[in-house]
């Protein structure tokens, strides 16, 4: 099986390529060529706009009678892509471009505008120091002050792009961290600090309320009587316990101590004895004179309600 794609042919041992006839073709003969538009373009007829780059299959033929330093010129031909319109250019090798000649104007141009300007100032300079020495002395001075200002701004550049590298940014986000840090930490202290003083606040308010409590409270009667118990005890020093409190007499209150009822219970009036006026004693009386009261206390309801609720047994 032979190869699909045969790139050598077969030439047989007698060949001379000397009896191959040459054919006769006329010089501004057409190449059907493929390329791409080589500027923007706005076309003449329908006015579309062709921009660079766009492909065409374009028809190329040699250009009689120019030539630029033995370099031959090329023109082209393509249409437009709307109405189908002939456009034609050339190239331009002593600009190393390409010229619009029929079709179509170019857009755009401002770059080539710019770079013929430049060419003529040139040769008009060129033309004017030829003739006028003082002009080339004043053009090297122009020379000479545009340079150094080039230079000058050039250092400045330089300068600032060292001062930009030697700028350590590791070191600044650093710096930048503890600055934080160092922020959050007066902070925590403040609200340590406003917390502690409104603790010794409270403390010294509630230290207060129990001054006032404590101040408020009934203080005990140096000249209240004595129980009648009292005389049992052995041990003669008071007893710092407070006696026993039930809930009744918390909420109604105590109403059988002797120094409460002094001032409501008047003491009943006993009659005189005849006998006493007398100086005689009753034969059945076996105490002193002095007794009698105390004994009339004692055989009292209230004296003795009064002695049974003071007693310690009676908690």
């Amino acid at each position: 099986m032979s190869e699909r794609k045969v790139l050598n042919k077969y030439y047989p041992p007698d060949f001379d390529p000397a009896k191959i006839p040459k054919l006769k073709l006329p010089k501004d003969r057409q190449y059907v060529v493929r390329l791409m538009a080589p500027f923007n373009m706005r076309c003449k007829t329908c006015g579309e706009y062709i921009y660079k780059g766009k492909k065409f299959n374009a028809r190329k033929e040699t250009v009689q009678n120019e030539v630029y330093l033995g370099l031959p010129i090329f023109r082209f031909y393509i249409k437009c892509t709307r109405c189908l319109a002939e456009i034609t250019f050339k190239t331009d090798p002593e600009n190393t471009d390409y010229t619009m000649e029929h079709g179509a104007t170019r857009n755009f141009q401002a770059e080539k505008l710019l770079e013929e300007e430049e060419k003529r100032l040139q040769k008009e300079r060129e033309e004017e120091e030829l003739n006028n020495p003082m002009k080339v002395l004043e053009n090297r001075t122009k020379d000479s002050k545009l340079e150094m200002e080039v230079l000058e701004n050039l250092q400045e550049l330089k300068e600032l792009n060292q001062r930009q590298a030697n700028v350590d940014f590791e070191a600044m986000l650093k710096q930048y961290k503890e600055l934080e840090e160092e922020q959050r930490r007066k902070e925590q202290e403040e609200d340590e600090q406003e917390m502690k003083a409104m603790l010794e606040q409270a403390q010294n308010r509630r230290l207060l309320v129990d001054s006032d409590s404590d101040e408020e409270k009934p203080r005990p009667n140096p000249t209240a009587q004595t129980k009648p118990t009292d005389i049992l005890r052995e041990d003669p020093q008071p007893q710092s316990k407070k006696p026993r409190t039930e809930s009744w007499e918390r909420s109604v209150g105590k109403l059988s101590t002797r120094a409460q009822l002094a001032g409501l219970v008047a003491p009943r009036k006993q009659k005189p004895d005849p006998a006493l006026e007398n100086g005689m004693e009753t034969p059945g009386s076996t105490g002193s004179t002095g007794s009698l009261p105390a004994a009339a206390a004692a055989t009292s309801s209230l004296g003795l309600l009064g002695a049974y609720s003071d007693s310690e047994d009676s908690a």
